[in-house]
């Protein structure tokens, strides 16, 4: 029996693991070694158990200990099964003469042991197994002793919860640090990762003198896969896709998902350009080859920008935004290729702050002006309107392209008066090809920033009004984003433009995840096709079938069609042989100034028939 001393030494010790990092495993190993100590008794032993599963940890003092433990989890019979399962000690004070577990006690006795005391490791209602104090002697242990070692069972049940939330939650973290730093669904490193370790790279750089080389690659046209079948086979795509990018770089790179179709390949301490270079081409050439997804084949290509740092002073997003920027360069000379920088447009990339800067005020300095590309009929290729199209003359940096000058009035809080600019200018201009007769539809495009003011309504109203413009004449473009910030305001908005009078369109038709929905749901008057579906009708079979289900669409719902980036004759003639309205694109015309338009077309635009160098046959 042990004295009180012994076992509040016991318990101290116990107490003291609390605070400590021991694990479940060690607990056990320290409680029955200690048992032994104070209790009169050759060996003990411990299994933890859960409901449904094998017993997960089992500690004992001795050889004989762990076996007797092991043969009662083996048999499935034994009184350490029956005290967890009653939550009640049991004492066999002689083996030989207990008729409760026969098996158990028969092979048990014949390896020596005599009597045994098991207790249950209980926290409260809930049990975690058993302690087992095990004789080579028959005869009883007395109630105090029985006592103390329930207590020695109960208090270590409680320290044993204790390590096994600490355990838990330290697997937790680790599982929320994996999920934090690494994509969900290609199990690459994110963003966040990246950035982590590109970081370290530039600063490895900036000690070795050697480069860092950030290679991203962005899917061409990944958009139209969703579109054709379904967003699990796009989720499959980027899975097949990264699986074959990890088997054609060296262990040392880094291959990230950024978000959506957006890939990076980070590259660090390099002697030269040469082994990115040829990176770059194992990762063009991998998307020669066709992707066997589990429903269908689907052929990809993707653009590929590179940026480098060589010890430079500049940080890692500004290389990761270079990177992203030579990347948009090879898409717009028609993708499937890789690119470094152009340094004209690396400049605007370091100069973005200033740029932002310089978007407010720039339409009271006299920066900007607009273009116009007209917008012909189909069926007998008269002019029905133009389209205004932003253009900024910055002082010190020369024309800044509406795709870097859009998002950066955003940014900026400058869209608003660029937008007003925008709609009062072409306005102003309607007015100088006005015909009675003929009159010209103005269309402008509106930014979704713009467009969730609930005051836009009136802003537009006024304008309308200051230039003695009928509403009707004016249209306004937006996409898509503009319904996904805020579906229930831009209802609202949309609603009030419409009983102004001015006309309404929804751009880049076709490309988006729920233009159906906007279609039913918003006052739509036109649709515009994107040049995507437009580009490939004469080789593509499956564009040609998504521009004639969006022209019959668009037509029982009774609005317009307007087909963009229209290039050559036979686009012209695949869309009015599937009745599309209206077109528009450099087949026609290149946007032009007032003073160009009234150069080619006269005074009177409405009565000019386009194009105009061809001459015009209807297709019809």
């Amino acid at each position: 029996m042990p004295s009180e001393q012994q076992l509040s030494d016991v318990l101290s010790e116990f107490a003291r693991t609390l605070v400590t990092d021991f694990p479940i495993q060690a607990i056990l190993d320290h409680l029955v070694k200690r048992i032994v100590d104070v209790m009169p008794i050759s060996g003990a032993g411990v299994t933890l158990i859960s409901p449904g599963t094998d017993p997960r940890y089992v500690a004992a003092s001795n050889d004989a200990a762990l076996h007797f433990e092991q043969l009662q989890s083996e048999l499935g019979e034994g009184p350490c099964l029956q005290a967890y399962s009653t939550g009640e000690a049991v004492a066999i004070a002689d083996l030989s003469t207990d008729p409760r577990f026969p098996t158990f006690s028969r092979r048990a006795a014949a390896d020596g042991l005599a009597a045994a005391f098991t207790f249950p490791l209980r926290d409260g209602s809930q049990r975690l197994g058993a302690l087992d104090l095990y004789r080579d002697t028959p005869g009883p242990l007395d109630a105090r002793a029985m006592a103390a070692a329930q207590t020695l069972a109960d208090v270590a049940a409680a320290y044993l919860q204790n390590a096994q939330a600490r355990t838990d939650l330290q697997n937790a973290s680790a599982r929320s640090l994996q999920t934090s730093l690494h994509d969900g669904l290609t199990g690459l490193a994110n963003r966040e990762l990246l950035l982590e370790r590109l970081e370290h790279a530039v600063i490895r750089s900036h000690r070795s003198g050697r480069m860092v080389a950030v290679l991203f690659a962005d899917l061409d046209r990944f958009k139209l896969v969703n579109d054709l079948h379904g967003h699990t086979v796009g989720d499959e795509l980027l899975v097949a896709i990264s699986r074959r990018l990890t088997t054609i770089l060296r262990e040392e790179d880094t291959l990230a998902r950024m978000s959506g179709d957006e890939f990076v390949i980070l590259c660090e301490e390099l002697e030269s350009r040469t082994p990115v270079e040829a990176i770059a081409a194992r990762v063009a050439k991998a998307f020669e080859r066709p992707f066997q997804l589990s429903r269908c084949e689907v052929t990809i290509r993707a653009s590929i920008g590179v940026a480098y740092s060589s010890g430079d002073d500049r940080g890692p997003e500004a290389l990761l935004q270079d990177a992203d920027a030579a990347m948009y360069q090879v898409k717009r000379q028609g993708g499937g290729k890789h690119g470094v920088l152009d340094l004209r447009e690396q400049t605007i990339a370091i100069n973005r702050g200033h740029l932002e800067r310089d978007a407010r005020g720039a339409a009271a300095r006299g920066e900007l002006h607009a273009e116009y590309q007209p917008i012909v009929d189909l069926h007998d290729g008269r002019v029905i309107g133009m389209e205004a199209l932003l253009r900024w003359d910055h002082p010190t940096r020369g024309l800044v392209l509406p795709s870097t000058a859009i998002p950066l009035a955003e940014r900026s809080d400058a869209i608003g008066e660029i937008g007003q600019w925008m709609i009062e200018r072409g306005c102003i201009d309607l007015q100088h090809w006005h015909d009675d007769l003929n009159p010209l539809m103005m269309t402008v495009n509106v930014s979704a920033h713009e467009l969730m003011s609930l005051e836009y309504p009136g802003l537009v109203a006024g304008l309308l009004a200051a230039t003695h413009t009928d509403p009707r004449l004016l249209t306004l473009e937006m996409t898509e984003t503009a319904f996904v910030q805020d579906s229930e305001r831009a209802a609202v908005v949309l609603n009030e433009l419409k009983e102004i009078g001015v006309g309404l369109a929804l751009d880049d038709f076709g490309t988006g995840y729920s233009s159906l929905t906007y279609l039913k749901r918003y006052p739509i008057d036109m649709v515009k096709i994107d040049r995507e579906f437009v580009i490939d009708m004469e080789h593509d079979p499956v564009s040609l079938a998504i521009v004639a289900a969006l022209i019959d669409l668009a037509h029982a719902l009774s609005m317009t069609v307007v087909a963009e980036g229209v290039e050559t004759p036979a686009q012209r003639d695949h869309l009015a042989a599937l009745g599309c309205d209206h077109c528009q694109g450099y087949y026609f015309a290149r946007p032009m100034t007032v003073d160009d338009i009234d150069l080619v077309m006269g005074p009177d635009p409405a009565q000019t028939r386009l194009p105009a160098l061809h001459g015009f046959r209807s297709p019809r």
